[in-house]
């Protein structure tokens, strides 16, 4: 039954925090940190497909999914609060050693944790999420405009990503094969971007991004100092975290494994089997396996 994916509630900082659990916990660990607008819902495939070999772990977010969701005036939302929770969640849980998943908003959170503890993380697994300036583009251009000014006009704009419309957009944009795309990803995200309160916390968020590009620095020096073993697997098509932003990687980690994938933002959707693959392989030759019988 070490398989089986379970669900659980933590109290971390007097918050609920919920993960998903699957595999023997003697197996390597893979810390699994969420994107922007969904939650631990994205890993729901990658833990069935991983949990034979490996232990996976995947929090929601305090404001995302089924973790509680105090007001923007309860709680600090920023990155650094975030990264502060999670890394009380690691400890609650008792991970010690783990590799990390890290994709989109799960960058600046998870590179928050490698580089506090960095004797903690066997490997990092990186898809579309960004610790170098290069591919903050097009996308980028509005939220920028925020951190700059938050302006009615600029927060009107930041609105429209709260939409049902750019929800969907995030997943079928930039796949090869839309139909293969469940709704029930953004019927779900919108359910709780949708719940009262839900928009000032992504607007809190969207500001504290901005915390994160002048930290690039300090992350791009635990690259090189550290050397963690690190696989690249992203969407290439994603007009978000576009390409660019991947290839910098490979300047500063000497063991990096590196694809791109023909897809968009949530690679996992239509790439499942290919980035399930890579990680199975690559982790195998870089964390101490354990197979349960």
């Amino acid at each position: 039954m070490t398989s089986q994916t379970t669900y659980h509630i933590i109290e971390v900082d007097g918050l609920n925090i919920f993960y998903r659990e699957a595999g023997a916990p003697n197996n390597p660990t893979i810390l699994l940190l969420h994107g922007f607008p969904t939650s631990s819902h994205m890993f729901r495939n990658l833990i069935v497909a991983l949990a034979d070999r490996f232990h996976l772990i995947a929090p929601d977010y305090p404001g995302f999914g089924n973790s509680s969701m105090p007001k923007v005036d309860e709680f600090d939302y920023t990155f650094d609060r975030l990264a502060e929770v999670m890394e009380k969640f690691t400890e609650a849980v008792g991970l010690s050693k783990y590799s990390l998943y890290v994709m989109d908003y799960g960058a600046p959170i998870g590179f928050r944790l490698a580089t506090k503890h960095p004797e903690r993380v066997e490997a990092l697994i990186v898809q579309n999420g960004n610790a170098y300036e290069e591919g903050l583009n097009e996308f980028w251009e509005p939220i920028k405009a925020y951190w700059r000014d938050r302006s009615s006009e600029n927060t009107d704009k930041l609105r429209q990503l709260l939409t049902l419309d750019a929800t969907k957009w995030q997943y079928t944009h930039g796949v090869r094969n839309p139909q293969v795309i469940s709704p029930d990803n953004w019927i779900i995200d919108q359910h709780f971007l949708d719940r009262p309160g839900n928009n000032d916390i992504q607007l809190a968020l969207f500001d504290s991004y901005g915390s994160n590009p002048p930290l690039y620095p300090q992350w791009q020096e635990y690259f090189r100092t550290y050397q963690p073993p690190t696989l690249v697997v992203w969407g290439k098509n994603d007009f978000i975290f576009p390409a660019e932003g991947a290839h910098p990687y490979q300047r500063d980690l000497k063991n990096i494994e590196f694809h791109l994938l023909d897809t968009g933002h949530f690679a996992l959707e239509e790439d499942l089997d290919a980035i399930a693959s890579h990680i199975r392989r690559f982790l195998a030759d870089h964390t101490k396996q354990i197979t349960q019988l």
